[in-house]
């Protein structure tokens, strides 16, 4: 991820830059002690993450988010706590950091960010195939519902049934109906973790509480299995 840098105090971006430099993730590019220097950077090049100063002398943090037209994601570091209702009315601000900012705290950020970057990735590959219902991304399942991108923790699906048209999504706390088919959520799901026991059934084969003849126990829900799909799940299973 691709960092720079924008703060009039040297103190402060030496402490910013060394906060980066232990999450390997991030990489800082260029570092400015002024936005007008970020603003003619930022017009020949392009990054994933601003740790943007608010005061500064000239021209101030917002006024800088002002002037880009497709800003990157955004965390704000600053000594003042009186603006933070200020910032999130900026959809690429992140998050606010007040200084001095601990490694725990700046580690927080981040994995903001890293969230907040994989449901942009996940919304862009749904807005150019809008064909496209599910995009895993990491542990995540992101599906389309409603025009709206629903994450789901791929390790909380307990069962997926297809229903004509449209398949749903048992999660340990929720269900999902989304419009899709079994075999393309199928692709998207890790196969050490779920399995085909039915052409209308994926299961999560960590969830099953029990197995009888050609069925399956998971929660509530008493899921068939076929013939042709028994083998593979027995071989799956730590047998004693």
């Amino acid at each position: 991820m691709k960092c720079i840098i924008v703060d009039d105090e040297a103190a402060a971006r030496a402490i910013t830059k060394q906060l980066c430099k232990k999450i390997d993730e991030l990489t800082i590019v260029e570092e400015f002690d002024n936005a007008i220097g970020a603003i003619k950077y930022l017009n020949t090049n392009t990054v994933d993450l601003i740790f943007l100063d608010i005061h500064m002398p000239t021209f101030s943090g917002f006024d800088f988010i002002q002037t880009l037209k497709n800003p990157p994601l955004i965390i704000l570091t600053t000594s003042d706590r009186n603006f933070a209702l200020d910032a999130f009315e900026y959809d690429c601000v992140v998050d606010y950091l007040v200084k001095p900012i601990s490694p725990e705290r700046f580690a927080k950020a981040v994995a903001r960010i890293k969230e907040r970057s994989a449901t942009q990735h996940a919304e862009e590959i749904v807005s150019a195939n809008p064909e496209e219902t599910t995009k895993a991304v990491g542990n995540d399942l992101y599906v389309n519902i409603d025009r709206r991108l629903v994450k789901i923790n791929v390790p909380d699906i307990c069962v997926i049934e297809a229903k004509g048209d449209y398949i749903k999504i048992k999660a340990e706390d929720k269900n999902y109906v989304v419009h899709s088919t079994l075999k393309k959520i199928e692709e998207k799901l890790p196969s050490h973790l779920f399995l085909k026991v039915h052409r209308s059934y994926i299961i999560n084969t960590t969830k099953i509480v029990d197995i009888e003849d050609n069925s399956v126990l998971i929660k509530q829900d008493v899921i068939p299995v076929s013939r042709a799909n028994r083998k593979e799940l027995m071989q799956r299973l730590n047998l004693l």
